[in-house]
């Protein structure tokens, strides 16, 4: 195999991480061209990989280990380059450059600080935390598809409640983790303990709703802040505000959270032109 086509593989690997979570970007695809826009989709792997480290390791040196190294590679990716294949992508494209070096930081700064968070008090709480990092990433993704001026407001509240409904969805995996899916305060109005966080009762289910409610007035809202979204954020936001709603009038939230919502290909293609079309009038004007 070539240097060339090498390369395209490992890129191709982290894109096929991200695409696995979610399956639904293969329609936004469509009209966000790969091969005209390749930093775009390496922006949303890349933050798909700082993701995995922030949540998905449970050793919290070894996240640690992997959040430095990526700082690191993004701090001085602009004098050489990168040596990672998602860098490699973002730094060849000019306006990796306008963004600033500290925006570029921020979400791995983050992620490092919420390693060691327990479980929020409450809602309010929940969400204030969650919004440093998917804050930062917002920020960083706002700039690269809408440039440095361009507001991250709605983008980070829309970001940290799609962040929030993925918790909730892995209620029952995440029982034993020190951050919890479902704020003290909602555990303790409804009297459920770690124990009763794996196996469904109504209190559980309670509980869900309680927490799906307040996501959907939440998404409700973020509906008036100002800033616009990229097109992958956008379908991720319109689908998780969709699942919310069906599974709050469930007879078993959990469940419906876990099976997702139908993939009706018209309607997620509609959606996505859509998201599509506001960001290319938003560049062109």
């Amino acid at each position: 195999m070539s240097d060339e086509g090498a390369r395209h593989g490992a890129l191709q690997s982290y894109v096929d991480k991200w695409l696995a979570l979610q399956p639904q970007q293969r329609t936004a695809l469509v009209f966000v061209d790969p091969n005209k826009y390749p930093g775009h989709i390496a922006l949303a792997a890349l933050e798909q990989e700082l993701l995995s480290a922030a949540y998905g390791i449970r050793e919290p040196h070894v996240a640690v280990t992997k959040l430095n190294w990526w700082a690191e590679e993004l701090a001085g990716a602009a004098a050489s380059g990168g040596r990672h294949p998602l860098t490699r992508v973002l730094f060849d494209d000019e306006r990796a450059r306008t963004i600033s070096p500290e925006r570029w930081l921020a979400p791995v700064l983050a992620g490092m600080a919420q390693l060691e968070e327990g479980t929020a008090v409450d809602f309010t709480a929940q969400l204030n935390a969650a919004s440093a990092l998917h804050g930062a990433l917002a920020a960083l993704e706002t700039a690269w598809w809408y440039g440095e001026q361009a507001s991250s407001e709605r983008a980070t509240r829309v970001a940290t409640l799609s962040h929030l409904l993925f918790a909730l969805r892995r209620l029952q995996e995440d029982a034993e983790r020190d951050r919890l899916p479902l704020p003290m305060a909602r555990l303790a109005r409804f009297s459920l303990s770690r124990a009763g966080l794996r196996e469904q009762s109504e209190s559980r289910d309670q509980a869900i709703r309680a927490q799906l409610d307040d996501l959907h007035t939440a998404w409700k809202e973020a509906g008036r802040l100002v800033g616009p979204l990229s097109v992958f954020r956008a379908l991720e936001a319109t689908q998780g505000e969709r699942l919310a709603r069906r599974a709050l009038h469930a007879g078993e939230p959990l469940k419906a959270l876990q099976k997702g919502t139908p993939d009706r290909g018209f309607l997620t293609t509609l959606r996505a032109w859509r998201a599509a079309q506001h960001w290319q009038r938003r560049i062109a004007g």
